[in-house]
């Protein structure tokens, strides 16, 4: 009989105390200090500045309270495309910098006590809502810019009242710790490591790589908006070069259920104290003005074009409208929030706005409008009504 084989077992190493299982995790290097998370911060502050500043802006231009709306200025004509432009960028550039921003701050989560006093329970959870709102914001924001909305509620309203929820918590979290930022703002401050990482690299490597991502993302999408730098629009959801007529497009003929407009049906409808109606062909006899201008939409992609048409101001006067009127535009729209639209005195007097006719010197597609579209300056593009069936003087 052959030996039997013994197979030795392998020996477990004995499982470490339940006291040291539980025990926070110990933090040793230089990147989880008060310096790294202030130089972290203020360029976060900053993106999140502009973006609220921005954001204020945009909201007031698309839903401005009655005392405001005949005061929007329709000049300059490209202030909506910078302004809507900066505050997509903005909020972009702004998540690789909230990423590194709480990476460098998580450790905190782990200090012992978890609350010491009142004032330091209030700061933590002032800190809590400061994280959990921001991370809302740029979430519900970068799924704004490609048009996907899985949740019920409206975006437009939540995402106003919750940029005021972040701007507030902020603020607050800046004052609370104010003497640590003037510390740690402008000059080195070595033997302040509160709270290191083991075998992390250099404090400036960081920093270059959080700045490389911040660049990356910025010249990967801004493209949709500064249009110089559109074939580098990798990551955008929109190139300002492609759709039809050249021109991006966001709600099409076939989703507003204006796809199969009859020309010979078709009226615009001018209600005022001398109410008129014209034909397409009627329109097309009256003087037609040629302005270059942008359309800007609210996903952060812009792009500049010409359109031709009729002055709203010569269809207004037409109908004697009295020179503080301003008007109600109302679209051939089946269905959507954006159906009926009021543009104030400024906007409907100004010489550029245009019932624009054709696009880049062709026929407006149905995709664009199709018989008419308003055309304005420093409008937000969703306020640009397509396939416009009635004007209504308003006093």
């Amino acid at each position: 009989m052959s030996p039997r084989l013994r197979i030795p077992r392998p020996s477990l190493p004995p499982l470490p105390p339940l006291s040291r299982l539980l025990a926070p995790p110990s933090f040793s290097g230089r990147l989880h200090d008060a310096r790294t998370a202030t130089s972290t911060g203020r360029w976060l502050g900053l993106a999140f500045a502009v973006c609220f500043v921005t954001g204020l802006i945009s909201h007031y231009l698309q839903r401005p309270p009655d005392w405001l709306a005949p005061l929007l200025p329709s000049r300059p004509v490209w202030g909506y495309r910078v302004t809507q432009g900066l505050h997509v960028a903005s909020g972009t550039a702004a998540v690789p910098l909230l990423f590194a921003k709480l990476w460098t701050v998580y450790p905190r989560l782990f200090v012992r006590p978890v609350v010491r006093s009142v004032p330091h329970a209030l700061e933590r959870l002032s800190i809590g809502v400061l994280v959990a709102a921001s991370v809302f914001q740029l979430f519900t924001g970068l799924l704004n810019t490609v048009q996907w909305y899985p949740w019920p509620f409206s975006f437009v309203p939540v995402h106003y009242a919750v940029a005021w929820l972040v701007t507030g918590a902020l603020v607050l979290h800046v004052a609370v710790k104010w003497p640590d930022i003037r510390l740690h703002w402008g000059r080195r401050s070595p033997g302040t490591l509160e709270l290191p990482a083991a075998d992390a690299p250099d404090r400036r490597s960081l920093l270059a790589a959080v700045g490389l991502a911040v660049g990356a993302v910025t010249v990967t999408t801004v493209g949709q908006s500064l249009t110089p730098l559109r074939r580098l629009d990798l990551l955008a959801p929109r190139h300002p070069d492609h759709g039809a007529q050249g021109l991006p497009v966001n709600r099409t003929a076939a989703a507003a259920g204006t796809a199969s407009v009859a020309v010979r049906d078709w009226r615009l409808s001018v209600v005022g104290p001398r109410p008129y109606e014209l034909t397409l062909d009627a329109l097309r006899t009256l003087p037609q003005y040629e302005v270059e201008l942008p359309i800007a939409c609210v996903e952060g992609w812009s792009r500049s074009a010409r359109w031709t048409g009729v002055r709203v101001m010569d269809l207004l006067e037409r109908a004697d409208a009295p020179p503080g009127a301003w008007v109600r535009v109302v679209s051939l729209e089946r269905r959507g929030a954006y159906k009926v639209m009021e543009m104030g005195r400024t906007y409907a007097r100004d010489p550029l706005t245009l019932l624009a006719l054709r696009l880049n010197g062709q026929v407006l597609s149905p995709d664009h409008g199709f018989p008419a579209r308003i055309i304005a300056p420093n409008r937000p593009g969703v306020w640009q009504t397509k396939w416009v069936t009635r004007l209504e003087v308003m006093v």
